[in-house]
C-alpha cells in the first residue's frame, strides 16, 4: 500500500470572499487529492477592503487544510511581490510537513515552488488550466514572464494541462517540461441522472458570462430565432451577474417567458438545473476542458458546443454536437435537431458512467497520486 503523503496546494485561483468562484475547479481537485492524502492549500489575494495589514483565514476539514490569505493591494509591483512572499513563509512555517508541492498557475506562484524546491528539495508537479496560452492571447504574454515560466515548467516532476489541445499550446510558446494529461473532476454521486419529468423543452447555459470568451450574445441571437418556430422552450442563463443581458434579450425581441436569468449559485444546486435540462449549449470562442461540459454529460444532459481547444479529446459520439464557432445557423439547427430527436443520444446511464470512470473524484485522485509518488521517489534519488 502506498504511503499517505503530504501535498501543498500552491493555488493562484481559488474561491474566497473576494472571487467566490474563482478557481473552484482547483478546488474540487484538493477535495479530490485528500480523499487519498493530507493536502495543504495555499492562495493569497489582495482584498481592498482589508482593515488590517493582512488577515489568514484558516478552515479545516478531513484530510484538508486551507490557507486563504487576504492582503492590502498595492501598486508598486515589487512591494506587493515581497509582501505576498512574506505571507506565504509565513504560512509555510505553519505547515508541519510537506512531501510534494502541487502547483496551480505556472506564473507567478510558481516562483515560490522553484523556491522550495531550491531551498527545501521539495518536488512539485504543475496543474494548468489557463487559455492565456492559446493564440492569439498568448501574444501579450511578456519575454520576462516566458523566462521564469520555463524555468519553472523544466524544474517541475511533470506537467499537468488539462487536455492535449493546452499542452501543445504551452509547448509552442515555448515552455519546456515533462508533459502528461491530468483532467477536469467531476463528483459523480452529486451529478448524476434523473428523468425529466417538466415537458417543456430546457436549453441550459452555464459559465462565467463573459461575451468575448463565452460568446453568450451569440447564444441570445439564436434564441431569437428559435421563438420563430412552433416549440414552447426555455433558455436558462446561469452564472456570474447574467442579468447583464436582460436589455440585449430585449432588444432582440425574446419573449421574458422564453428566458430565465439565474445570477451565480452555488456549484452544488447547478446539478438541479442540469437534471431538468433537455440539451446544454456552449458557443464559447475558445476553451480548455470545461468542468460543466462533463457534468452536463454525468447528468445525461446532451452538449451542443463550440469544437474549440480541448473539447473534441473528451466528446464521445452520441453524447451531442461539436459546431464551429460563431456559426448560429448551425446552432439553431442542432437545438431543434435535439428538440426533434433527430440525433442519436446516448443513454443517460452511458453517459453518467463515461463520466464517472474517466473523471470520478477517485480516478483523479489516484491519476495525481501516481504522479506525487513519482516525484517523490525523483527527488529522493538526487539528495
Amino acid at each position: 500500500m502506498q504511503k499517505k503523503l503530504s501535498v501543498l496546494f500552491l493555488c493562484g485561483w481559488y474561491p474566497s470572499r473576494v472571487l467566490p468562484t474563482n478557481g473552484d475547479f482547483i478546488e474540487r481537485h484538493a477535495k479530490a487529492v485528500a480523499k487519498l492524502n493530507n493536502v495543504s492549500v495555499i492562495h493569497i489575494i489582495t482584498d481592498e477592503n482589508l482593515v488590517a495589514k493582512e488577515e489568514i483565514i484558516v478552515s479545516k476539514e478531513e484530510n484538508l487544510i486551507t490557507y486563504l490569505a487576504y492582503v492590502k493591494p498595492q501598486k508598486n509591483g515589487f512591494l506587493k511581490a515581497l509582501t505576498f512572499y512574506k505571507v506565504f513563509k509565513k504560512i509555510y512555517s505553519k505547515i508541519d510537513s510537506i512531501d510534494v508541492v502541487h502547483l496551480n498557475e505556472i506564473y507567478p506562484f510558481g516562483i515560490f515552488s522553484l523556491y522550495l524546491k531550491k531551498r527545501f528539495n521539495k518536488p512539485y508537479i504543475i496543474s494548468e488550466h489557463w487559455t492565456v496560452y492559446h493564440q492569439p492571447q498568448a501574444k501579450n504574454i511578456s519575454f520576462f514572464q516566458k523566462k521564469i515560466s520555463n524555468l519553472i515548467t523544466k524544474s517541475a516532476e511533470f506537467v499537468c494541462p488539462v487536455s492535449n489541445d493546452l499542452a501543445d499550446s504551452l509547448k509552442k510558446i515555448p515552455l519546456k517540461g515533462n508533459y502528461t494529461k491530468v483532467p477536469n473532476v467531476v463528483n459523480t454521486e452529486l451529478f448524476f441522472p434523473l428523468e425529466k419529468k417538466e415537458e417543456r423543452f430546457t436549453i441550459i447555459h452555464i459559465s462565467n458570462m463573459i461575451n468575448e470568451h463565452k460568446n453568450v450574445e451569440g447564444i441570445l441571437h439564436v434564441i431569437s430565432k428559435l421563438q420563430l418556430e412552433s416549440i414552447d422552450f426555455c433558455l436558462k442563463l446561469i452564472g456570474d451577474n447574467s442579468i447583464k443581458y436582460i436589455d440585449f434579450a430585449k432588444k432582440l425581441g425574446i419573449d421574458s417567458k422564453n428566458i430565465e436569468f439565474i445570477n451565480q449559485i452555488p456549484h452544488k444546486e447547478i446539478v438541479t438545473h442540469l437534471q431538468k435540462a433537455d440539451v446544454f449549449v456552449l458557443f464559447s470562442n475558445y476553451e480548455n476542458l470545461p468542468c460543466v461540459i462533463l457534468e452536463a454529460f454525468s447528468c445525461g444532459v446532451p452538449v451542443i458546443s463550440t469544437n474549440v481547444g480541448g473539447i473534441k479529446e473528451y466528446f464521445p459520439e452520441n453524447f451531442g454536437t461539436l459546431i464551429s464557432k460563431n456559426n448560429e445557423e448551425l446552432l439553431l439547427k442542432e437545438i431543434l435537431n435535439i428538440y426533434y430527436k433527430k440525433h442519436k443520444i446516448a443513454d443517460k446511464q452511458i453517459m453518467h458512467q463515461y463520466v464517472k470512470n474517466n473523471f470520478s473524484e477517485l480516478v483523479i485522485a489516484n491519476s495525481f497520486n501516481n504522479l506525487y509518488q513519482k516525484a517523490v521517489k525523483n527527488i529522493a534519488k538526487w539528495i
